[in-house]
């Protein structure tokens, strides 16, 4: 696989404002479905997504869940009046553990690197303190600011009770800055999916929005195979490309846990793979890519730099299967059934899918990568398949509609 020159501008569209939905559909299976297959386009309803997948896929879910990552502090007022509100958001944990779930649960003080809003207006010494209710009392979170350089801020409280239920009492849901709007009380439901489970999200899985307990239930019904995933989503997956070049562009990092299971489900070539949302896709495909590194140095560390995957000669490659076996023969050696690992993966066109067969999938912002990933597996059809969602009033972006694409060479 090579890595080639693209531009920017050649994955660009016009996306008028009134297209991008502001907020969710009173009913998430109700959102309108784009089918493509065959090189044809079908309108149906979310609903109608069992009528379409395979009796013998493996749908692969992002089981991640979005944490009110967005924490806001107001300065104590003084003799000029009212202090400045201070913005939190949480990106990354440092301490006592950089594994989320760990810091998530940890009992004690935690620190965090951040995204600050008005950081220059808060002093290094200065504590600031928001309250929240937990078991119905009153309980208090104190912010320091310990390195400003690296935006990493530490958190106490003195309630013996873990950092998650602190963040669920005094945060709010993060939504995409191009919603344009604070969160609701309806979002922390509705901007989280109904399988949802491992804490530690800044961004949901957006694709996941669209299923419900029926929807789910007929798939079972059907037979096909579910396999749960957690790749966090970081505030990154909304970083916009600023390279002309896009392969320059930094990319951001997000973390994977993956289980024994999951291995396990990924092993049998015959079956169908399919990607519940671009996350599912980049946690299959970086795990492709780490049994590649186990193949050649069976003690690699499990992290997967961006353009890796560029660089490696294709008649070297192993399979699918052959490369999920050398992940779960480190973990025996390792004697775990969990592994947590990172991935900077930045997949755009003539990248080779090595374990993702189907896509189902929002429709994305212009010049972002994650339609550079859409183009990656679709091909230039990507603007065709755009071009009918904007003319037939399909709603953009995370609360948005939905899309199940199946490439042509499959």
């Amino acid at each position: 696989m090579t890595e080639p020159a693209l531009s920017l501008s050649a994955y660009d569209y016009e996306l008028p404002d009134d297209r991008i939905a502001k907020h969710p559909l009173a009913q998430r299976d109700q959102s309108k479905l784009l089918v493509w297959q065959d090189n044809k386009i079908t309108d149906q309803h979310f609903y109608q997504l069992p009528d379409w997948l395979p009796a013998d896929c493996c749908l692969c879910f992002n089981n991640t869940q979005v944490i009110p990552a967005r924490l806001y502090f107001r300065k104590p007022t003084t003799q000029q009046g009212a202090g400045a509100m201070i913005e939190i958001l949480l990106l990354h944990p440092v301490a006592p553990s950089t594994v989320i779930t760990e810091a998530m649960g940890a009992p004690g003080p935690v620190i965090w690197e951040c995204m600050n809003g008005n950081l220059r207006r808060w002093k290094s010494e200065q504590v600031l303190q928001q309250t929240g209710s937990v078991h119905d009392r009153e309980e208090v979170l104190q912010a320091h600011l310990v390195d400003r350089q690296h935006k990493q801020v530490q958190l106490n409280w003195d309630a013996e009770v873990s950092f998650a239920e602190i963040v669920e009492a005094v945060g709010k849901v993060p939504l995409p800055p191009y919603l344009h709007r604070e969160s609701t009380e309806e979002d922390r439901q509705r901007y989280q999916t109904v399988y949802s489970k491992a804490r530690g999200a800044v961004a949901a899985p957006t694709a996941g929005l669209h299923f419900t307990d029926e929807v789910l239930g007929q798939l079972q019904q059907k037979g096909i195979l579910f396999n749960e995933l957690t790749l966090h989503v970081g505030a990154g997956t909304f970083q916009p490309i600023k390279e002309e070049q896009v392969e320059n562009h930094a990319m951001h990092s997000e973390q994977m846990v993956i289980q024994r299971g999951n291995l396990e489900k990924l092993l049998d070539p015959s079956q169908l793979v399919i990607a519940v949302g671009t996350t599912s896709m980049r946690t299959l495909e970086s795990l492709y890519w780490y049994g590649v590194m186990l193949k050649t140095n069976p003690e690699a560390a499990f992290s997967i730099p961006k353009l890796y995957p560029y660089e490696q000669q294709l008649e070297t490659l192993p399979s699918q299967a052959e490369a999920m076996k050398a992940i779960l023969d480190r973990m025996d050696a390792l004697k775990t059934d969990t592994l947590v690992g990172e991935t900077e993966i930045f997949i755009f066109p003539s990248y080779e899918f090595r374990v993702c067969r189907g896509l189902i999938t929002n429709f994305h912002l212009p010049k972002s990568t994650l339609i550079l990933l859409v183009a990656a597996f679709v091909g230039k059809q990507w603007r065709d398949i755009y071009q009918h969602a904007l003319e037939n009033d399909y709603r953009f972006l995370s609360y948005g509609d939905s899309s199940l694409l199946f490439p042509t060479n499959q």
